[in-house]
């Protein structure tokens, strides 16, 4: 294989440690006039341009922006991608949510034309919002995932995806059997896991619409296959909570329905996780199972507030989510400015810092990925994003008038969106561009 070297020239900032544990300035590292080599999809170097570059043969090509920031490709933890096109749908809370808009919606997905077609947009939006990396939610049909597959890896993105389980309390056409989600699943699991940069997700959508025989064999697939991730939704919803106990009476409390089966793991992840008491942190804290902080879906709904610094107190790791199509946008610089007010809507805080951490680290580490994706550093795939700090007038304007990196990022938060996000680079390969 060719050897194919490449340098970007720009401020660089990504995130490597969590604030909250390292210390604001330890947190991160950033290079007013840095620099950052790229061979074969892997990143070389990145510090400062006259050291970095220095060291480089004066043949190198040597791609410069000029009032941009450099940063690692954002990770989005929960996201539908049949969702796509029901995005701002007229709001609701969860459960008629579900049955007015979601299921109708899903219910196309059985067509892999249609499939295809969705898939296609909802990919395209993610990258032109600079997310690299994203645990998505298929459908009930595996065509709907082999479609998305097949669409992710001709982009080289690094994507987790599962069928959809779903067995009761669900339209007739979303629903499959014991017999077909376990064969439908382990036919996906075959075909996609591990390939390239796929990896596949057990994927009950949540407790309500799964038998206890349903979260048995989704604890099987996962036995049969221990590097699996497993994907659902918790604690999102209030009534929702109250249905859980209606349908498990047995059960000490909703993460007990998922416990019970086997379904709690270092490699699950939980959407939401609103309504928690402290049990069921705890547990979730002790078997390294993650929560996906949904702040524009969690609005929307009217679902709650997650309360973000009581997670991370009991030690559970959180990424961020957009959560579309509840998530009102694909952008995760909009979500983090969500997240920073539902912390103030709680007397709390979340720094620029804290809010980078999230939506790229921090998110890594929630899907246990960080060896791979998250920063910028030496050895990590080639995943970054080019943010224009003058996208806008108003922006350029607010930049002008700032007076310390915190300040520039927490702006570029507050009123980013994808405008902001001129180039996208998937793998080391440019996959958008605004420019």
């Amino acid at each position: 294989m060719s050897t194919i070297r490449t340098a970007y020239r720009s401020a660089i900032l990504h995130s490597i440690g969590d604030p909250d544990k390292v210390g604001m300035e330890n947190s991160y590292e950033y290079f007013a006039d840095g620099a950052m080599i790229i061979e074969n999809g892997i990143v070389q170097a990145v510090g400062n341009a006259d050291d970095i570059l220095a060291n480089e043969s004066r043949d190198i090509d040597v791609k410069v922006y000029e009032n941009k920031i450099i940063t690692s490709g954002f990770i989005d933890t929960h996201v539908h991608y049949p969702q796509t096109g029901m995005i701002a749908s007229y709001g609701e809370q969860l459960l008629d949510w579900l049955n007015n808009y979601t299921f109708p919606a899903e219910g196309k997905f059985d067509d892999p034309a249609h499939a295809t077609k969705v898939a296609e947009i909802f990919l395209q939006e993610l990258m032109s919002n600079g997310t690299t990396t994203a645990l998505v939610f298929g459908t009930v049909h595996k065509e709907s995932v082999d479609s998305f597959f097949t669409q992710a890896q001709l982009r080289n993105l690094r994507i987790i995806c599962g069928k959809v389980m779903m067995d009761r309390n669900a339209p007739d056409f979303l629903t499959d059997t014991l017999d077909s989600c376990y064969e439908d699943s382990k036919e996906l699991i075959e075909r996609w896991h591990h390939k390239d940069r796929l990896h596949y997700a057990v994927t009950p959508r949540f407790a309500p619409t799964s038998t206890p025989e349903q979260l048995d064999v989704a604890a099987r697939l996962l036995s049969e296959y221990p590097d699996l991730y497993m994907h659902t939704h918790l604690s999102e919803n209030l009534k929702e909570i109250e249905w859980v106990k209606e349908l498990f009476p047995e059960r000490a409390n909703y993460l007990d329905v998922y416990d019970h089966h086997g379904l709690l793991s270092e490699r699950s992840v939980f959407a939401h996780g609103i309504h928690l008491c402290d049990s069921e942190c705890q547990r979730l804290a002790d078997t390294g199972s993650a929560v996906a902080f949904c702040p524009t879906s969690n609005l929307f709904l009217g679902s709650g507030l997650l309360d973000l610094p009581r997670l991370e107190k009991f030690g559970i790791n959180v990424g961020m989510g957009t959560d579309v199509g509840a998530g009102t946008c694909f952008s995760l610089l909009s979500t983090m400015n969500e997240a920073y007010k539902v912390l103030q809507l709680q007397g709390q805080a979340l720094s620029p810092f804290k809010s980078l951490y999230l939506a790229t680290l921090g998110g890594a580490k929630a899907l246990r990925l960080e060896d791979k994706v998250g920063n910028l550093a030496v050895g990590k795939e080639a995943d970054f994003v080019v943010l224009d700090l003058a996208a806008t007038p108003l922006l350029q304007f607010r930049m002008d008038n700032s007076t310390s990196l915190e300040e520039t990022l927490f702006a570029l938060m507050l009123m980013g969106d994808d405008r902001v996000v001129c180039e996208t680079y998937v793998y080391g390969e440019n996959r958008y561009s605004s420019l």
